[in-house]
């Protein structure tokens, strides 16, 4: 299997040569470790060493992510099925009160393109909402959005929520969102910040191999 140009498909955007080229790499029985490695996450890699370096913008970004999501959906059942195991399990979500969910949609695909489980809770969460799910998959890490700064203090909400539960210690907390800074993140008592979504793959990776 030509893991190079499945790279370059998932780069490109396109999302139904991704699928193909995935379902018919499983049929000549590829490894589906190696597909999602050198195929999938690789570019993804690729894409975010791109953001990073301003050669590629949010749009280039969210349509490789996408792709990369067309092939992952073919695959997965086929991962879970040989036993690999996900690096960790996230809950991910806007908070209560936010109805924004660009920036929080291209963190999910980027964190799920990383080997994370990823639990979407969408817009307009409560504090409740994410304690419940957390608890019901077994969370490791819990990712807060938010993109007004009237809505931003709800992350503190959601923190306190799980103090009071008496489950803060089980949980990597990360935030991110246009008003959102690291001086914040700390106020709050979260684990960490991150800017954009190529920063949160890096800095999910590194909470979750603690």
């Amino acid at each position: 299997m030509d893991y190079n140009q499945l790279s370059l498909y998932v780069q490109k955007g396109n999302g139904a040569k991704v699928k193909e080229m995935v379902s018919e790499g499983l049929a000549q029985k590829a490894s589906p470790t190696e597909i999602l490695n050198a195929g999938l996450i690789e570019a993804m890699a690729v894409i975010g060493e791109k953001f990073k370096n301003n050669e590629i913008y949010v749009p280039e970004m969210l349509m490789a992510a996408k792709a990369m999501n067309q092939g992952m959906q073919i695959l997965e059942p086929v991962l879970t099925a040989t036993g690999v195991k996900p690096i960790g399990k996230a809950v991910i979500g806007t908070v209560k009160g936010d109805l924004h969910d660009i920036g929080k949609n291209l963190v999910r695909m980027m964190l799920k393109g990383a080997g994370i489980e990823m639990y979407d809770l969408g817009i307009d969460v409560s504090a409740q909402a994410f304690l419940d799910k957390a608890k019901e998959v077994g969370a490791d890490m819990i990712c807060l959005s938010a993109l007004l700064t009237t809505t931003m203090p709800y992350m503190d909400s959601v923190i306190k929520e799980f103090e009071k539960a008496g489950v803060r210690s089980q949980y990597k907390f990360m935030i991110g969102g246009a008003p959102v800074s690291e001086a914040y993140a700390k106020s709050i008592n979260a684990d960490c910040y991150a800017d954009d979504a190529v920063v949160a793959v890096d800095v999910a990776k590194k909470l979750l191999a603690k």
